[in-house]
């Protein structure tokens, strides 16, 4: 059942008894990330460009395969008199462990054929850009596309060209991408993904729970279970924090914190576990019309805030980081996770804040560099004044000299 409550049915291999080395290599297929639809969305929010969608029908169908793979005739339709003979695949098929990786060299090629680049700092973001024309974007993620650029004339060329090479659905002005509902007010858009938390609600039996006023209770610690492991409640923890898990990375900074802290106990959740995911479910029940919104209208650069407690983990004694980068009024890019080492001080802490907001700070004027865009220093905002007199001034002294 499709999002929009169309029934499509597939034929699918049986991956699971394919060998490696044998009927399969390399199986990794690159995807855009979601804080880059973001940072797309908001570009496009400010620059004013036409967006428009693509969906590709069976796309994995397209993809040349390079192993020698056969397969069993599908029962039902075994040719008469020839049931002991199988088949031998030509294209990629739907659950065959390389059909992704297939299917993306397929569309490497055709964009390539259409005068596409792809960028080196996101494999799923490709731009055209031919001296007089204006640039136009490609956000890829599997079989769905959108088209972002400043000339509609152009765009409608372009993605003519897309649907000839392959069966397409012109989504026009896109409504949803990646379970994400784009809607646009004015010169604004709003993200949110409101259909899949009601789904996900739902899932969890609490249509008629109450809502909570914040993700955890203050002061939380999420203890180790060192009880034997049940598969039953695995089973259902992981169900669970999963689906808030794409939620998160979605549209819900706001929950980042709560997710990443109970993530840690997936591999063997306690009963507590489970009860304090539910309460996010709660958290999300009295915020579920909440989303991100980009003004274009702001006129709002980039800027990147950080922060970083210190030691707050009573067991390993490592600090949380947490940093988000805003543009066009809304935010980007977020993130929420322990830090890697142990601090010493708060400012060594908050240090370590800045230098892992500053690594996606560079990563963000690297990609827009591609796209054309001369960036000026981007602000980090912090409030710790020693972290900040540290970066400022590289200076090594003996209570610093170790980090």
């Amino acid at each position: 059942m499709k999002l929009d409550d169309r029934k499509k049915a597939r034929l699918v291999a049986k991956g699971f008894s394919q060998v490696e080395g044998l009927d399969f290599n390399q199986v990794f297929s690159p995807v855009v990330c979601f804080e880059t639809v973001c940072l797309m969305l908001a570009l496009a929010t400010l620059e004013n460009w036409y967006i428009t969608g693509l969906d590709v029908q069976s796309a994995y169908l397209y993809g040349k395969l390079n192993e020698e793979i056969y397969m069993e005739q599908p029962k039902g339709f075994a040719v008469p008199g020839q049931e002991r003979k199988v088949l031998r695949l030509w294209r990629a098929l739907y659950g065959l462990k390389q059909a992704g990786l297939a299917w993306w060299r397929t569309l490497d090629e055709s964009l390539k054929e259409l005068g596409f680049e792809c960028l080196k700092s996101e494999a799923g973001i490709f731009f055209y850009k031919k001296k007089g024309i204006n640039i136009v974007i490609s956000i890829i993620y599997i079989d769905n596309t959108l088209f972002c650029s400043p000339n509609k004339a152009v765009v409608d060329a372009i993605k003519m060209q897309f649907m000839h090479k392959w069966e397409c659905r012109d989504l026009g002005e896109p409504n949803e991408f990646l379970q994400m509902q784009i809607t646009h007010k004015g010169c604004a858009i709003h993200l949110d993904q409101c259909t899949y938390l009601q789904k996900v609600i739902e899932y969890c039996g609490m249509l008629n729970a109450k809502s909570t006023s914040t993700p955890l209770l203050a002061g939380y610690y999420a203890a180790k279970n060192t009880e034997p492991v049940d598969a039953d409640l695995r089973s259902c923890f992981q169900m669970v924090i999963g689906s808030l898990l794409y939620l998160m990375l979605g549209t819900r900074p706001d929950i980042a914190f709560a997710v990443t802290h109970l993530l840690r106990h997936a591999a063997n959740p306690s009963q507590d576990h489970l009860n304090k995911a539910l309460y996010i479910c709660g958290y999300l029940i009295g915020t579920s019309t909440y989303s991100l919104v980009y003004n274009g209208g702001s006129g709002a650069g980039l800027i990147a805030c950080t922060d970083s407690d210190w030691g707050s983990d009573p067991t390993s004694h490592l600090s949380q980081t947490g940093f988000y980068l805003k543009l066009a009024d809304g935010l980007i890019s977020w993130t929420s996770h322990a830090q890697k080492t142990i601090a010493y001080s708060s400012t060594e802490a908050e240090y370590m804040a800045l230098s892992n907001c500053a690594r996606q700070v560079t990563w963000i004027q690297s990609l827009l560099g591609e796209l054309g865009y001369k960036l000026k220093a981007i602000p980090i905002c912090s409030d710790n004044q020693g972290s900040i007199f540290m970066a400022s001034n590289p200076v090594m002294e003996p209570r610093s000299k170790h980090m």
